[in-house]
Order: C-alpha cells, then sequence, then structure tokens
C-alpha cells in the first residue's frame, strides 16, 4: 500500500484583507465575510511565478519527509494557472529542485488538481518509490479584480501545497480513492485563453454540494466505513458553506473539517495540500483513525481518497 508520507506549503508575505479588497470590488467587508467566510488572503509578488512557489512548497515538503530531492522518482504537479500554455510548470519545478531526469506530469486541474494528483501517485509509487505532488496558483492574476468581476475577485488567493506520496512508509496509508469527471457542464467553471476566469457560482456549488457528500459516502460505503468514523475531512478549501453543506448531508460535526479558508481564500489546486499540511503540523496523532481528502473543481472533475493513520 502507498502512504502519505510528508506535507508541506508556501504562502505569499503579501496579506490582502476584506478591508483592502472590498473598495476595489465595490463591496463591504464584512458582506465579503458573510458571504464566503473569507477574512483575507495572500497575493503572489510581481516577480514570483507559478514555478517559484511550487519549489518552495516542494522544499518545505522534502525537508518535512527526511528525504533528498535525488529521492523523488517522479513528480506530478497540479495547476490551472500557469502562465503559460507549454511546457507546464512540472518539467521546471523538476530542475530546479535538481532532479531534471525524473519524469514530470503536469495536471492543469483547477481546485481538484492535487486530489488527482495524490490518487494518481498511489498507484505510481510501487514503481517510482517517492512521488512529488505539487499544487501551485497564482489566481489573483487570472481574475477581475474590481466591481465588475466582484462575484470570483473576494474568493481566491495565491499559495502553494507539496506532499510526498511513498511506497515505504508515511504517517497515513492510502487505502482506496473514487475519482470522476463530467464534461457537460465544463463552461460553468472556465478559464480561457484570452479573458479572466468566468464562474458560474449557482451552478457549482450546487453540484459541489451534492457530488461531494455523495462521492465520499460511496468510498466510505465501499470500505465498510462510517462517515463518523472518520476523525479528519481535508477538503479543497472553496467556500464555507460548501463545507458546512458537506458536513450537514455527511452528519458529522463541522468540527471533524478542518478549515483554513478564513486566513488564505481558495487556492484552487493547491488549497488541500495547503490544509492538509497544516492540519498535519497541528494534529494530534491518532493511531487507525480514517482520514478523508476530498474536492471538486473545473471540468467538473471530484473525488476523495481514504487515507488510515
Amino acid at each position: 500500500m502507498p502512504f502519505l508520507r510528508a506535507l508541506g506549503c508556501y504562502l505569499p508575505p503579501q496579506i490582502v484583507t476584506n478591508a483592502e479588497l472590498a473598495p476595489r470590488v465595490a463591496s463591504d467587508p464584512e458582506w465579503i465575510w458573510q458571504a464566503t467566510g473569507i477574512a483575507e488572503r495572500r497575493f503572489a509578488a510581481l516577480e514570483q511565478s507559478v514555478v517559484d512557489l511550487g519549489v518552495l512548497a516542494a522544499r518545505d515538503c522534502l525537508e518535512n519527509s527526511r528525504i533528498a530531492a535525488s529521492q523523488i522518482g517522479c513528480l506530478i504537479v497540479a495547476s490551472g494557472s500557469a502562465e503559460g500554455r507549454f511546457p507546464g510548470p512540472a518539467a521546471v519545478i523538476g530542475a530546479a529542485l535538481g532532479i531534471p531526469g525524473a519524469p514530470a506530469l503536469d495536471l492543469p486541474l483547477a481546485s481538484a488538481g492535487s486530489l488527482f494528483g495524490i490518487c494518481l501517485a498511489s498507484q505510481l509509487a510501487p514503481v517510482y518509490r517517492n512521488v512529488l505532488v505539487i499544487g501551485t496558483e497564482i489566481m489573483s492574476r487570472v481574475i477581475r479584480i474590481d466591481a465588475e468581476g466582484r462575484d470570483t475577485a473576494i474568493l481566491f488567493g495565491d499559495g502553494a501545497g507539496a506532499c510526498v506520496v511513498s511506497a515505504d512508509g508515511g504517517f497515513a496509508e492510502i487505502h482506496d480513492f473514487l475519482l470522476a469527471s463530467d464534461g457537460n457542464f465544463a463552461g460553468a467553471l472556465q478559464l480561457p485563453c484570452d479573458t479572466p476566469l468566468h464562474m458560474d457560482g449557482k451552478t457549482v456549488i450546487l453540484h459541489a454540494a451534492r457530488k461531494l457528500p455523495r462521492v465520499i459516502q460511496d468510498l466510505l460505503e465501499r470500505n465498510r466505513r462510517l462517515p463518523g468514523e472518520v476523525g479528519t475531512f481535508l477538503l479543497h478549501q472553496a467556500n464555507r458553506n460548501l463545507i458546512t453543506r458537506v458536513a450537514q448531508s455527511l452528519h458529522v460535526p463541522q468540527e471533524r473539517f478542518f478549515c483554513n479558508l478564513d486566513r488564505y481564500g481558495n487556492t484552487s489546486s493547491a488549497s488541500l495540500l495547503i490544509a492538509a499540511a497544516e492540519w498535519r503540523r497541528s494534529a494530534r496523532p491518532n493511531s487507525g483513525a480514517p482520514l478523508i481528502l476530498a474536492a471538486f473543481g473545473a471540468g467538473f472533475h471530484w473525488g476523495a481518497a481514504l487515507a488510515i493513520q
């Protein structure tokens, strides 16, 4: 069985509060908080790239894993906001880390990319031993930060997260996963080549609020587990209301859903790994407790993974 061996993250130092953002989008700071559960987010510096953020998160993760970059056999990078069409950031990040010979795969999957990367890594770990998964996003450059773009401007932030999936042990064993996609709703959340991000928020949250609890429930049932047995739920940090709906649908106390959305906003494919890294740093050992990772994003793509600590 493959294992989650280590986690890491990087958040740019620039903090943008609701009070700073509200005048730029013709809104009110308190309304932003009530609508999203976000108090502040991070914006990358002008000189930083998606690659830069990914490298810093990867280095944090490798330090926590106590293995050298040369021991990474494969690299998977999820990003929906990379600066160019090709090459993607994966190969460049690999070179920056000193592992240019390792295969480097790009997953241009917004929001759900890190989860898909972890699941793919769990299948590749027996071959490559240690697979480094990174989610890195600079969302502040693909949205309109003005009154017309208010509905997306208030949601997104920048950051990167990383994890090592290893065949040689770790803090949680990956037991199973379920992934799904449905291109019938591709137009509801998309980033065209020449215009800012477009999101039909009502359609997205409607589908996410239905599909996330269902895929989690299906995965748990397949493994003869109940939602109440899960020690921690780590979800893509999209919106406070969505996390609340998932908890209610599963009849699980919301306290079991780790949340750092208030400090970072929605960092798309980086958010799941950033949340996981922060949870890991603060979590008490809980041997045998199931851990659920789940995400929903553009495509639509969604899924869940079950790990046992």
